[in-house]
């Protein structure tokens, strides 16, 4: 049973089912449904904007059942800072979290997320009817993970084997409509619907036989004709679909292949006649598929990918403004990205800089005067007596660098 109480009666013990008086994505916590485990989860809620909860006190205690105690001593949690997430609604931002802290939570959510689409491509494919209210909560964690530390979630979900790709890729793009709502300034209810489209929008791939799915080679004329159906099987999957973000995911998954130029599938649709949503699902898309490894190929590194994309963004595929944006979002030099520096080394970028593009976190770990690895080493570009600096983009096959992944991740992932 739910039962709405004031923030300051919330206790340890307390089974947190919903906020009130803070926006749904921007509340103290990266998850929306949780037990209150310690003091400090008590302090960071009163320190929020969330003037009152639900508790379920099926889940966890009720009021009733405690002992009244005095308020807990003051914990050092910072004050959520004030961000200007639209032109009408100014939401608490809170301050990111660690890069291992944030690896540590992304995971977590990455694989729920990847149970429930799978769990949600076998509904499809058995024939059954598509429900979607359920996926709400996971969009609001998977949206409080990037907005903790954007880069992070993002990267991770890109780390994918070739038998995950299918039901990462929705988890991948729900959460780089989000960072990129955010940095176009959509307001809560857009945002919303951009996370719930991103995670639905290849769901009419359930409908390809895995034969052509999966295929490891090149596909013949016909197998491409029946891939470019899944748009339209997608829609129809989730007509009469009424959930949160239903007409936007309806939306975005028939349109996220059309082009700005009117050159894509299936409608030819061009410009401003695609919606919103299906410019920006149609840049996350394209990202995380040439970014991931495929069945029948081995991803691009973050940066590769970005400039690869800037020429198809001139040759009219993607809309202009709505490309700029992701690439702000995400950064110029996207977490898991190489570069060389000013001391002629490489590093892997480990995190963004919460202001400058250019300064992001890094981990220098070869050396290309003496072209062999040295003993890694953790620099803040942003410091403020830092003198090294990046100078440039590299490949890291032309390195023969060919654990890049497991060299980012042995920091972002080692206590998950």
């Amino acid at each position: 049973m739910l039962k709405k109480i004031p923030t300051q009666d919330v206790r340890i013990g307390m089974y947190l089912h919903e906020l009130s008086g803070a926006s749904w994505i921007n509340h103290p916590f990266w998850k929306s449904k949780f037990v209150i485990q310690d003091q400090a989860d008590i302090q960071r809620l009163r320190n929020s904007a969330v003037t009152e909860v639900w508790i379920d006190i099926d889940l966890g205690l009720d009021v009733a059942s405690l002992v009244p105690v005095p308020p807990p001593a003051a914990v050092p949690l910072p004050a959520p800072a004030l961000v200007q997430a639209s032109t009408h609604a100014p939401v608490a931002q809170v301050k990111p979290l660690s890069i291992e802290q944030a690896a540590e939570r992304a995971n977590l959510i990455k694989q729920q997320a990847k149970q429930e689409i799978n769990a949600l491509f076998k509904q499809a494919r058995l024939g059954q009817a598509i429900t979607t209210g359920h996926l709400g909560p996971l969009v609001a964690d998977i949206s409080a993970s990037v907005m903790l530390n954007p880069g992070v979630f993002v990267s991770l979900s890109r780390l994918k084997n070739k038998d995950d790709y299918t039901y990462l890729h929705s988890v991948t793009v729900c959460a780089l409509m989000v960072a990129l709502g955010r940095q176009l300034g959509l307001d809560d209810a857009l945002l919303r619907d951009a996370g719930m489209a991103g995670l639905l929008h290849d769901l009419g791939k359930a409908m390809i036989p895995l034969e052509i799915l999966n295929k490891p080679g090149k596909l013949t004329d016909a197998e491409y004709a029946i891939v470019k159906e899944h748009p339209r099987a997608g829609y129809n999957l989730l007509t009469g679909n009424t959930g949160s973000g239903a007409m936007a995911a309806r939306d975005v998954s028939l349109h996220h292949h059309e082009k700005f130029d009117g050159t894509g599938y299936p409608e030819r649709l061009g410009g401003n006649a695609i919606s919103l949503l299906s410019r920006m699902a149609a840049v996350c898309d394209v990202y995380d598929a040439i970014t991931s490894n495929r069945p029948y190929k081995s991803g691009w590194e973050p940066s590769e990918s970005l400039r690869r994309m800037a020429v198809w963004a001139k040759e009219g595929h993607f809309d202009p403004r709505v490309f700029q944006a992701f690439v702000k979002s995400i950064g110029i030099y996207p977490t898991g990205s190489l570069v060389k520096l000013q001391s002629g080394r490489l590093a892997v970028v480990l995190e963004q800089h919460e202001t400058s593009a250019l300064t992001p976190r890094i981990k220098a770990f070869f050396s290309i005067k003496s072209n062999m690895h040295i003993m890694p080493e953790i620099i803040d570009l942003s410091a403020p007596h830092n003198k090294e600096c990046i100078v440039g983009r590299e490949t890291p096959e032309d390195w023969k660098i060919t654990n890049l992944e497991e060299i980012w991740t042995d920091m972002a992932t080692r206590k998950a």
